[in-house]
């Protein structure tokens, strides 16, 4: 876990980060990132580690034992540019015997961020937790069925980032993709951009997401706010096509209007009913 507490170490004349001091740095770690424009960065990190005795806070020392815990510093040892510095102080109770050891418990902690990500998606987006079941099972099956919309949201956004120049198939489907070109209009920044991402950043802008030139990468939240109403867009999209049972509408005597089985019908239903609702 990460630590921002100097705790009292050793005999207890001396805090962690005192002893932490005299450590020699054990070796170079380098890691890939992102800064707050979405652009990819690297930062070299030194690692120290050290196994020491961490006592508790002086006012619960009867209550609670010293423990013997492994400390890993890993920091840039310069100031970069545009971006604060990376400076992470972790304790775990495994032991470090070598820089390979040390890079495993930074990669560990590295993942966290996406594991948050992930039960935040699960949580606020698919709203798990206000479900009305009332037994495990039930349960259970619900967020079986949660945990992989909350991967997809969650892939979709990453990979936004990580490969924008793939093929947009890789992500949506077809039926996805047509009617987000029909709805959401080119902007300077998606008309010039790759398939995947021009879809993907339509997607955002369902959800939200203005797509302005300077604006970073669209995140999770706009992404399952986009993908919520593109399944019920979808869902109109594919019974237009299908004529559903060539679904008519009738205002007065005079005013009729049929959904054709192509894109054109499509928008005119809606604007139809988006008539016959404000009227």
């Amino acid at each position: 876990m990460r630590t921002c507490v100097d705790r009292l170490a050793g005999d207890g004349e001396h805090t962690i980060a005192e002893e932490m001091a005299q450590v020699k740095v054990k070796g170079l770690h380098r890691v890939e990132l992102r800064d707050s424009k979405g652009r990819p960065d690297e930062a070299l990190l030194e690692i120290m580690y050290r196994r020491i005795t961490v006592l508790p806070p002086l006012y619960k020392q009867r209550r609670y034992p010293e423990l013997r815990l492994t400390v890993i510093y890993a920091h840039e040892p310069t100031m970069p540019a545009g971006r604060p510095p990376i400076e992470w102080k972790l304790i775990t109770y495994l032991l470090v015997r070598s820089r390979a050891d040390a890079v495993e418990k930074l990669d560990w902690y590295a993942m966290r961020w996406k594991i948050e990500t992930f039960h935040k998606i699960l949580k606020s987006g698919c709203k798990a937790e206000e479900s009305k079941l009332r037994t495990a099972d039930r349960l259970a099956n619900l967020i079986s069925v949660f945990c992989i919309l909350s991967w997809r949201i969650f892939w979709l956004t990453m990979l936004n980032r990580s490969v924008p120049d793939a093929p947009a198939q890789l992500a949506v489907t077809q039926t996805e993709i047509n009617p987000l070109d029909l709805i959401v209009k080119d902007t300077p920044r998606t008309a010039q951009a790759p398939p995947l991402m021009r879809s993907l950043t339509k997607l955002a802008q369902l959800g939200g997401y203005l797509a302005r030139t300077g604006d970073p990468p669209p995140g999770n939240t706009v992404m399952w706010r986009g993908m919520r109403r593109l399944i019920d867009i979808q869902l109109g999209y594919e019974l237009a096509q299908k004529g559903c049972g060539q679904l008519q509408a009738t205002r007065d005597a005079d005013m009729t209007f049929h959904v054709n089985r192509d894109a054109q019908g499509f928008r005119f239903f809606h604007k139809r009913i988006n008539f016959l609702r404000a009227t």
